[in-house]
């Protein structure tokens, strides 16, 4: 399983949502006239219903991913990413398919070992989505902003997976809560969202003498905070970002009578990106290339003293397309 949270959005929150100034800023109409005769009315043309509205492909490949468990594996990551901004909050889509090499194989190929070789790689599906409703856009006015506070949401989502390995997972799980966004000296935006979160799932496994089992985890807590550091003006206009998340997930139980209880879950990344399409042909927000640095540490919540693999400490190599 991966959970590749707020993948693209953190890297371009900034830039869409200055667009998305611009856009507002220049929604108008033009004075009208029934005839030469009856006073002029202006006629103020209705703002879109979506303000911005961004859709990327992404390839990325990560050199020393783990599958807790089994061993590290290299894998290859294609992503579908959507993005919007609307009159009342935003919405955030992901969907990640990701091919592992034979050092994680697909289910029936081995038992667990060190080495898988002639092995056909696991392959996993995993989408999530985020989606806010903002206090200040609901009662129009800036009742939740105060110095570097921006805004305050009401945030929720999901998340699903599925892969094909003897561990046979699928994941499910819901959250709610709240999400404080800031702004910060510099051009620096930061999201924390502090959520309540439940997640039922399945193991392959399962305890001594069971072949598998639905795990029901109980409710827990989680933060998950975004950020995004424009750095350009420290590099003679080099459009150079720094972005990333840093997810934190309470303990959520055994999941089932016989398993082992699970732990605390931190999950970071962060990234570079080089705004490409700016560089090469003047097109911002077109193509960019990244490198960054992922870690995660009581992988989906396994203890990593119980557990082999349960740490994840990889590099990452990417390309964005924004299609539209």
């Amino acid at each position: 399983m991966s959970r590749n949270v707020l993948g693209d959005w953190v890297m371009t929150t900034k830039r869409i949502v200055a667009a998305a100034a611009v856009l507002a800023s220049v929604a108008g109409g033009h004075a009208l006239a029934a005839d030469m005769t009856m006073p002029k009315k202006a006629v103020v043309a209705p703002a879109p219903f979506f303000a911005v509205s961004d859709t990327s492909v992404s390839y990325h490949y990560e050199f020393t991913a783990t599958d807790p468990g089994v061993n590290k594996t290299a894998k290859n990551v294609f992503t579908l990413t959507h993005f919007d901004i609307w009159q009342y909050g935003t919405n955030f889509f992901n969907i990640d398919f990701l091919k592992s090499d034979s050092q994680d194989p697909s289910n029936g190929c081995a038992a667990p070992g060190p080495d898988f070789p002639g092995c056909d790689g696991a392959v996993e599906v995993y989408g999530f989505y985020r989606g806010t409703l903002g206090f200040n856009e609901l009662s129009h006015s800036k009742t939740f902003s105060y110095g570097w506070l921006q805004d305050v949401s009401f945030e929720f989502g999901v998340d699903a997976n599925t892969e094909n390995t003897t561990f046979a997972p699928q994941k499910r799980d819901v959250v709610a809560g709240l999400q404080f966004a800031f702004g910060l000296p510099g051009g620096i935006s930061l999201n924390v969202a502090p959520l309540f979160y439940k997640e039922w799932n399945h193991n392959g496994f399962g305890p001594t003498g069971i072949a598998g089992v639905t795990t029901d985890f109980d409710p827990t807590w989680a933060v998950e905070v975004g950020y995004s550091i424009p750095i350009a003006s420290y590099l003679g206009g080099v459009p150079l970002t720094i972005s990333g998340y840093a997810n934190t997930y309470g303990p959520k139980g055994p999941g089932f009578t016989g398993l082992a209880p699970t732990k605390t879950e931190l999950h970071e990344e962060t990234r570079l990106t080089l705004d490409l399409g700016q560089v090469l042909a003047q097109k911002p927000h077109w193509i960019d290339l990244w490198g960054g640095y992922r870690y995660w540490y009581n992988k989906f919540g396994n203890d990593h003293t119980l557990v082999p693999y349960s740490v994840e400490s990889t590099w990452l190599i990417g390309l964005t397309w924004h299609a539209f």
